[in-house]
């Protein structure tokens, strides 16, 4: 008998990008996103190691609650452009979507596509009856993504110890 455990990352295609599983020759522009400043300055920058722990993090979420990050690709280049996650923090029954762009791709509406796809996934295959987005003050390129996707501010609350704002949109 093969008790092995099989896990499955969905695939999703949008017209210019596919949303993939995450792969370890992914990381090398993960950590470069989270080691600079600029990009990463919502989220708080990583060293490699940190870097490593939280792509390991990403791509367990689907062996635990089968909902996680996929890593964003340009389906006409092949070219890793960000990474998009529907997934669920500990204890929480909500699930919540986040989302990068790589530095080099910002101003493409490269979020807006994968997040997009995502919530479709989120509400049409899972049947979530809602999901959140937690967004830093300041960070207004992704409260225009949330914002065009119909998600409003539900509260204000910490994560890690900084206060972020909490953006959630119900299922219609």
């Amino acid at each position: 008998m093969n008790d092995a455990l099989t896990i499955s990352v969905p695939r999703l295609h949008t017209d210019r990008l596919t949303l993939r599983e995450y792969r370890v020759e992914d990381f090398e522009l993960f950590a470069e996103h989270l080691s600079n400043a600029e990009s990463s300055a919502h989220l708080g920058s990583a060293d490699r190691q940190t870097a490593w722990r939280i792509f390991n993090s990403h791509a367990g979420f689907w062996l635990l609650n089968q909902a996680g990050w996929w890593s964003i690709e340009d389906r006409q280049t092949g070219q890793l452009v960000g990474s998009v996650g529907a997934f669920f923090r500990y204890e929480s029954t909500v699930m919540e979507m986040g989302w990068n762009t790589y530095r080099a791709f910002w101003g493409k509406g490269i979020a807006n596509e994968a997040v997009a796809a995502v919530l479709s996934y989120a509400f049409e295959v899972r049947r979530e009856p809602k999901v959140r987005a937690l967004i830093a003050p300041g960070n207004e390129s992704s409260l225009r993504v949330a914002e065009r996707l119909g998600m409003q501010f539900e509260m204000k609350t910490e994560l890690n110890g900084k206060e972020v704002n909490s953006y959630m949109r119900e299922h219609s």
